[in-house]
Parts: C-alpha cells; sequence; structure tokens
C-alpha cells in the first residue's frame, strides 16, 4: 500500500488586505515632514535638482535629467496623476521658508509596485538633492515611510531595488536596516542600458528591531551640539 508523507507548506496568512497609500497622508517627524507630492511642488523641487552639478542625480532613475522647467513639470505631473506610484515631497523642518518657497522642497520618494493582496511594497524613484543627501532628515524620511507601510497601512513586506552598479544605494539599503535577497540578471532596460536589480526588504517580523535603532539613532541625545552623529544607526542595531 502506497503512502505519502505530507509535503512542507508555509505558515497560515490572515486573509486581509493592505490599505493602499494616500497622497493625502502627512508623515511628520523630529526634522522632516512628507506630504503628498502637488503641483505647487514642482517648481521649488526643480530648482535643487537641475543644472549640470546635479546629472549625477539622474544616473540610476528611470528618467531625467531635465533640461528646463517644462519637461521637469511635465514628468512630475504625470507621477502626481499615477495610480501605480504615489509620491511625496521631502520637506526638512530646518529649511529656510523664502517668499517663493524654494527652499522648502528638497527631494522626493514614492511607493511603488503597491499590492494590497500580498501585502507588498516598494519604496523607490528617490530623489534626493545635494542638500537632502546624508542628513539627519533623509533617514528619518525613510523611517517614517517604512513606519507608515508596515505600521499603517498593514503591509507585511518593505522592498528596496536598485541597480546593481548603483553603490551609495545598495549601502544605504543596508544602513536603513533592509536585507539583501540577491540579483535579478538583465531585469530591466533603463535608457537603452541593461539593468541587473539588487533587491532588498523588510518584512513585518524584522521591523521591530529596525524600528528600535531608527528610533534610538534620531533621538537627540546621539547628536552632539554640531548635529553629527554619536553612534551609526548600524550599531544600534547590534545590541
Amino acid at each position: 500500500m502506497n503512502s505519502k508523507t505530507s509535503n512542507p507548506l508555509g505558515a497560515i496568512v490572515e486573509r486581509k488586505l493592505a490599505r493602499r497609500p494616500s497622497q493625502d497622508a502627512k508623515l511628520s517627524g523630529q526634522y522632516v515632514t512628507l506630504v503628498g507630492l502637488s503641483s505647487e511642488h514642482i517648481e521649488p523641487l526643480y530648482a535643487h535638482v537641475s543644472g549640470e552639478e546635479n546629472t549625477y542625480l539622474w544616473d540610476y532613475l528611470f528618467d531625467g535629467p531635465f533640461a528646463d522647467l517644462a519637461t521637469f513639470r511635465i514628468a512630475m505631473e504625470a507621477k502626481i496623476l499615477s495610480q501605480d506610484t504615489i509620491t511625496y515631497a521631502i520637506i526638512p523642518s530646518d529649511q529656510p521658508r523664502t517668499t517663493d518657497g524654494a527652499d522648502n522642497v528638497v527631494g522626493c520618494a514614492s511607493y511603488m509596485r503597491i499590492d494590497t493582496v500580498n501585502r507588498g511594497v516598494e519604496v523607490g524613484s528617490i530623489l534626493f538633492s545635494p542638500k537632502l543627501q546624508r542628513s539627519t532628515a533623509a533617514t528619518e524620511a525613510m523611517y517614517l515611510m517604512a513606519k507608515h507601510a508596515l505600521e499603517d497601512l498593514d503591509y507585511r513586506r518593505y522592498e528596496w531595488k536598485c541597480n546593481t552598479l548603483n553603490a551609495p544605494s545598495r549601502r544605504a539599503a543596508l544602513r536603513l536596516g533592509f536585507t539583501f535577497e540577491g540579483v535579478f540578471r538583465k531585469h530591466m532596460i533603463i535608457k537603452g542600458r541593461n539593468r541587473d536589480t539588487a533587491w532588498f526588504a523588510i518584512v513585518d517580523d524584522d521591523w521591530p528591531g529596525v524600528k528600535n535603532a531608527f528610533e534610538d539613532w534620531l533621538n537627540p541625545v546621539n547628536f552632539d551640539k554640531l548635529g553629527t552623529q554619536i553612534k551609526r544607526l548600524e550599531d544600534f542595531r547590534k545590541k
């Protein structure tokens, strides 16, 4: 008489949907605020990401650089109207508020590949101007987006993907607590060039430890009088 043992199966997952991100959300922290990208943000942002000196910002993005405000506006308006991505303007709290708002919006980032059924979402199209790069505000912006997705919207998987040649992005993913999962070879053709894609993720099981490290790092006691970190973000995960 033939007998067959049961095949291993994954754990049962509660049947519920994650919530879709919304451009109406406002994510506020100590150092930065994120709001849904709007038409009024486009010109101020362009002032910080345009020009020959900033062309490198676009090397690994799907579009850009843009030679003029008009073409940049068309591209950003498409992001605002998109149902596939939800894009937020990033506004550090220490930026001066000029009359024309030119110092208010210094970057943007999007939720992408929104899958409410399997409860997975990606953070991507990250555009940090030189004013935002390597700042406390930049790190807090990424913390706020992760927290919103994994806690408020109930996603169980939060992804980060980048070109394997983009060493700064790979380092950033690891610093922020994402786990490297592998490379999809010949995954895309971007601007006529091959892209092998490195995949990273934070899953809901990882989040409590990643969250604690973020919050310990962001605590004002972790910065000296000049605003320099005392302890690295990675070090808080080595407890």
